[in-house]
C-alpha cells in the first residue's frame, strides 16, 4: 500500500542554517498491517506522519501508494487521493466547535459525490452507533469526556472508508484507561475494514500493539524489538521492562517549537451517560 524510500525532509531555519528533521527515512506498510513509529519529542514523527497522509511534500526521495509515485500526483490528485484514502486521527481531537456530534461525523462527507453525500446523515448515524456513541448524536463534543470526544474523532476519520489510518498521539491526551479503549476501538475498526493502520506515539506499550514498531532517531526508522514486556528508554536505548509501564523522556535534541510540547494528561470526566 504504502513505501518510502529514502525520505528526506530538510527546513531552513531564521538564521539561514538547514536542519535536517528526516535523514532517509525507509518504510513499508501492506494492506491491513499495524505499524507504530514510536521517539522523543522532536524527532520528526509528525513531519513523517504529515508526508505519508500528503499533508507534506519530502525534500527527497521516493513515496509511492500503490505504485504511483507521489511526485507524479497534481496537487488535486493528492487532494482526492488524502481525502478518499487516508483517515486521520488527532491527538487534540480537532472538531468543529458550535457542531454538533453528528455533524462532526458529517463534514469529510460533505466532499462527497453522489449516493455517500446524499446519504451523509445516515452513514456518520451508522458510524458513531459502530464506536457506542449511537445515543448521543446530537449533542455538543464539549460537553463529553475526552474518551467520548476522541471516539467522535475517530468515527470521523472512518466515516468514508479510508484505507490507511493515521493516528498521531491517539492517546495522548487521555487517561490510560481511556487510552486503552480508543486503541481497542481503533484496531478493531482496521481489521474488520482491512485497513493499514499507522500510529504515532511517544508511549511504549500503546506502541506494542501494531505488529512492527520503529524508532524514530537522527532522521532514520530503525526496527525495534519490543519483545513480550515493552521497554523503557534509557539513554538512547530501549531496555525490556514490565508491560504497560511508560517511557522516560529524553531532552529533545532539536527545537522543540518543531513538535508541540504534548498536553498534560486530561482526566476522562465527561457527563455521565
Amino acid at each position: 500500500m504504502i513505501d518510502l524510500h529514502a525520505i528526506t525532509r530538510t527546513v531552513r531555519l531564521p538564521d539561514d542554517r538547514m536542519l535536517h528533521i528526516l535523514r532517509g527515512v525507509d518504510l513499508t506498510v501492506a494492506t491491513g498491517e499495524h505499524v507504530a513509529v514510536v521517539g522523543r519529542s522532536g524527532t520528526g514523527k509528525s513531519t513523517l506522519l504529515n508526508i505519508l497522509g500528503l499533508l507534506d511534500a519530502p525534500s527527497g526521495g521516493e513515496y509511492l501508494i500503490e505504485g504511483t509515485p507521489v511526485s507524479r500526483l497534481s496537487n488535486r490528485a493528492r487532494t482526492v487521493r488524502r481525502g478518499r484514502d487516508f483517515g486521520f486521527v488527532f491527538q487534540q481531537f480537532n472538531l468543529l466547535p458550535g457542531r454538533s456530534v453528528v455533524e462532526n461525523v458529517m463534514a469529510p462527507l460533505m466532499y462527497a459525490k453522489g449516493r455517500a453525500f446524499w446519504r451523509r446523515r445516515a452513514l456518520a448515524s451508522q458510524m458513531l452507533d459502530r464506536v457506542g456513541l449511537g445515543d448521543r448524536l446530537d449533542s455538543m463534543p464539549e460537553r463529553l469526556s475526552g474518551g467520548e470526544q476522541q471516539r467522535i474523532a475517530i468515527a470521523r476519520a472512518l466515516v468514508r472508508g479510508p484505507r490507511v489510518i493515521l493516528a498521531d498521539e491517539p492517546t495522548g491526551a487521555l487517561d490510560v484507561q481511556t487510552g486503552q479503549t480508543v486503541m481497542d476501538l481503533l484496531d478493531s475498526v482496521a481489521a474488520e475494514t482491512g485497513a493499514a493502520l499507522v500510529t504515532i506515539t511517544h508511549d511504549l506499550s500503546v506502541a506494542a500493539r501494531a505488529q512492527r514498531v520503529y524508532r524514530l532517531a537522527d532522521g532514520v526508522l530503525v526496527p525495534l524489538d519490543l519483545g513480550s514486556a515493552g521497554a523503557e528508554w534509557v539513554g538512547d536505548v530501549p531496555t525490556a521492562v514490565g508491560a504497560g509501564t511508560r517511557p522516560r523522556e529524553l531532552a529533545p535534541p532539536v527545537p522543540r517549537e518543531l513538535e508541540p510540547p504534548a498536553p498534560t494528561r486530561a482526566r476522562d470526566g465527561g457527563e455521565p451517560r
